[in-house]
């Protein structure tokens, strides 16, 4: 398959960031409160029928994952919100605790991203929770009072108001030690058949953050592992953390009109998984750390998926204004009348709501139109 030129790589950077417009962006849900470790997010918008649409997220509230619970509450609850529109007002319908999610034998400590997706069977709530069970021996002396170890699971009903949490089922866990703790599902109809399922990985030394990739074939209700570095983490601003968080199936229209279907993926970066002290004679701009990621982009062709390229190789494209210049979770949805884009956002309480932008058909033309 060919290179795309300079010019098509620009109008995906642009249409990218008329998207996720910092300064458009307008609070769809709030955390619980507006402060320091506090958020909603990591969720998706799907639409289930015309003119009625799904919105999903968790409420993390502020805690420690390198101390455990202790700390703090820390992931707390996976909401469903409902609207007549994309971009809200939404209003809550379902929710899980901690405790419903959990099983006995494997109590959940934390709640972490999960979407909805509609399936041949139904509609599918996954989600990804840290539960409360040993490390794989070899390892247990690496595990830290009140922490456990992230999966992702499955509840699958015919409508949102039948999703039983008593029918949950794992569908994706580890016990590698390079990509133990799995989390933060990204599902989608694969472009080569069957649906794929990203994920976020980290090693059992937390010291990085990656993403895999399983397939589940048409028929099928098992998930299988692909590889656990779909795209390898970057040189610079994402060197640390590289965290895809949804795909973009582009429209072909205008530049992209006589080219093969491809796709743009919205991932989170950082530098460091921990905060760094700035030299203060140094250039003073946002680095990522862990749960406070920068945005990035990359593309592939359909057809050759997964084979992704980064578009964002210096430099994050997306960065709040405000507070540590967190700007990550990027959920997209095309809709008939344009493309709604939602993700979480620092603020300058250091708070995390959930928002959103909207970019009409008519305007994403325009930018793709060189």
């Amino acid at each position: 398959m060919f290179e795309l030129n300079s010019k098509v790589k620009n109008a995906l950077v642009r249409l990218a960031r008329a998207l996720v417009d910092q300064a458009k962006a307008k609070v769809l849900v709030d955390p619980q409160q507006h402060a320091d470790g506090f958020w909603f997010g990591s969720g998706n918008i799907i639409e289930t029928e015309s003119g009625s649409y799904l919105l999903c997220g968790r409420y993390r509230n502020h805690g420690d994952s390198r101390t455990g619970t202790g700390s703090g509450t820390r992931g707390l609850e996976f909401s469903i919100f409902k609207g007549t529109s994309p971009v809200g007002p939404f209003s809550k319908i379902r929710s899980f605790s901690k405790e419903d999610l959990s099983k006995s034998e494997s109590p959940v400590v934390s709640i972490e991203g999960g979407k909805l997706f509609l399936g041949s069977k139904g509609l599918e709530m996954i989600v990804s929770t840290e539960k409360a069970v040993d490390y794989p021996e070899g390892l247990s002396d690496f595990q830290k009072p009140g922490t456990g170890v992230w999966s992702i699971d499955r509840i699958t009903a015919e409508s949102v108001k039948e999703l039983d949490s008593s029918t949950l089922e794992e569908i994706q866990s580890s016990q590698e030690s390079a990509a133990l703790h799995i989390k933060d599902p990204v599902v989608f109809k694969s472009p080569n058949h069957g649906t794929a399922l990203f994920f976020c990985n980290h090693p059992f030394s937390w010291s990085s953050s990656n993403t895999g990739l399983a397939i589940r074939a048409e028929g099928s209700d098992v998930f299988e592992l692909c590889t656990q570095a779909v795209l390898d983490r970057g040189a610079t601003w994402d060197v640390a953390c590289t965290r895809i968080t949804d795909r973009l199936p582009m429209p072909q229209v205008g530049c992209l009109e006589d080219l093969p279907a491809l796709s743009l993926y919205f991932y989170d970066g950082a530098e460091c998984l921990r905060s760094l002290d700035e030299n203060a004679k140094a250039v003073s701009r946002p680095r990522g750390f862990s749960c406070e990621e920068l945005g990035g982009l990359a593309w592939g062709w359909d057809s050759e998926f997964p084979k992704i390229q980064r578009l964002s190789i210096g430099f994050p494209l997306f960065v709040s204004p405000n507070g540590t210049g967190c700007s990550r979770y990027v959920s997209t949805l095309v809709t008939q009348g344009g493309i709604m884009a939602s993700w979480q956002q620092s603020q300058s309480n250091l708070s995390q709501p959930l928002v959103g932008n909207f970019l009409d058909e008519q305007s994403y033309k325009l930018i793709l139109t060189i």
